[in-house]
């Protein structure tokens, strides 16, 4: 039997007809019913705006008004919540942003960069006019983390979060995997296919990841934003040399994004990286291949969770961000960030030298007598020691790779090597340094 709907719809304006934006047209037109009776009153969409008119984007926009000025969704009486979906971390996003949410209006956003650098901020409007801010679909796409993170794990206290958080990296490390080509070759073939965009430096950098986890981090640990406190190193080095050595040291490459609260000297720091990552074969990240993201929290009471699911994509993504509108809809409207943004605390961000962990070093070298003994000297000097070491014969060219793995130590020991062997000319360009997880 079905269940009446005795509340007013959930007016709904739209802005940004992309991929995403389409996603969410065709899931409420597809899911009306069935999100209705979920929501308990009708999500009902009234006007949208783009920057073009006229392009076919395969959706049915005639019930909907058009509105040519997206600001006068943030005023216009016969909407409830604006759906953001233009991008960028400044400009119309951010106006419309402010504008939504300084009349009251709830806003769901899908922007990450925005959210990332100016989240603070909009979260403290949110509070001050009492309407909600929500950004389900900014990280992991499909997957409920923001919710997970803010709802379900509330209890517990989370000292670690880390991650899969870009799927064109994942995408590209995976098939290199799999296929053992070379970076550039993968890439171009995921640009091809949609993967990764013409311009593909935001996912490929570490950007994009480092957005996300900055979030995160937030959520986790009640903590202000802090995205310009990320260390972010992206995937452009990795070699196909490199998937292939790790995988016989018995790892995989993966570019993880990490938080955590840093306890040295009896402070609450924070730390946040995005990096590539060798992540041991037992770990569950290191089986999360293609374009899926996975995010795992370590809470105090709960233990391990993990997150996994689609990353990206129209149809995951549109799902997050109806699923924000169903919490509005049912008055489900908590602090974006967990806790009143005055609650947030401004930690300090932590230092990396101290940090202990066993590390992935690949040089290219001249295949000469005494190049090893040169390199070693220089890791004894720093107080580093190996755990495994792999040399490849000497190419045509007289170079030759060596990769090895070393015990755990401080990276201070990693970067005082490199240092000492930075006018050396055994080594045939800059060495790659790849931290693992967990270790």
């Amino acid at each position: 039997m079905a269940i009446p709907i005795r509340h007013a719809p959930l007016r709904v304006g739209l802005a940004g007809l992309g991929t995403v934006g389409s996603g969410v047209i065709r899931l409420i037109q597809e899911n009306s019913g069935l999100i209705a009776r979920r929501a308990g009153r009708e999500i009902e969409i009234v006007a949208v705006t783009a920057r073009d008119r006229t392009k076919d984007r395969g959706v049915d926009l005639s019930p909907y008004r058009w509105v040519d000025d997206m600001g006068e969704l943030a005023t216009a009486a016969d909407i409830d919540v604006v759906v953001e979906l233009v991008g960028g971390s400044d400009g119309p996003a951010l106006t419309l942003a402010r504008e939504t949410l300084s009349n009251g209006r709830a806003l769901v956003t899908a922007n990450k960069a925005m959210v990332a650098h100016h989240g603070a901020e909009l979260a403290s409007l949110a509070e001050s006019k009492q309407a909600a801010l929500k950004f389900e679909a900014a990280v992991a796409g499909g997957i409920p983390v923001i919710q997970g993170l803010r709802d379900g794990a509330a209890a517990n206290r989370i000292d670690r979060v880390y991650g899969i958080l870009n799927g064109t990296c994942n995408f590209i490390l995976s098939t290199m995997e799999s296929d053992g080509l070379d970076f550039a070759q993968v890439l171009a073939d995921a640009q091809a296919k949609g993967f990764a965009e013409a311009d593909p430096s935001f996912d490929i950098d570490g950007i994009d990841a480092a957005h996300k986890l900055s979030i995160l981090a937030s959520l986790s640990f009640g903590s202000i934003i802090d995205f310009g406190g990320v260390e972010a190193r992206g995937v452009r080095k990795i070699l196909a040399a490199d998937i292939a050595q790790a995988k016989t040291l018995g790892y995989r490459i993966r570019l993880i994004g990490l938080a955590e609260i840093d306890g040295d000297n009896g402070s609450a720091n924070i730390f946040q990286r995005v990096e590539p990552c060798l992540v041991p074969l037992s770990h569950p990240l290191a089986h999360v291949t293609g374009a899926t993201n996975a995010v795992v929290a370590e809470g105090n009471f709960s233990g391990r969770l993990l997150f996994q699911g689609a990353g990206a994509g129209d149809k995951p993504t549109a799902s997050a961000v109806v699923a924000d509108l169903v919490d509005i809809a049912r008055k489900e409207t908590g602090p974006a960030f967990s806790m009143p943004a005055t609650e947030l605390e401004r930690l300090p961000r932590a230092a990396s030298a101290h940090r202990i962990s066993k590390t992935y070093l690949r040089m290219l070298v001249a295949d000469r007598v005494g190049v090893l003994a040169e390199i070693t000297a220089a890791m004894r000097d720093a107080g580093l020691s190996i755990e495994s070491l792999i040399q490849t014969e000497a190419s045509d060219d007289g170079s030759a790779l060596i990769a090895m793995v070393t015990h755990a130590g401080p990276e201070q020991a990693i970067n005082d090597t490199i240092s000492a062997l930075a006018n050396s000319d055994s080594l045939l360009g800059e060495p790659m340094v790849m931290h693992i997880l967990g270790a």
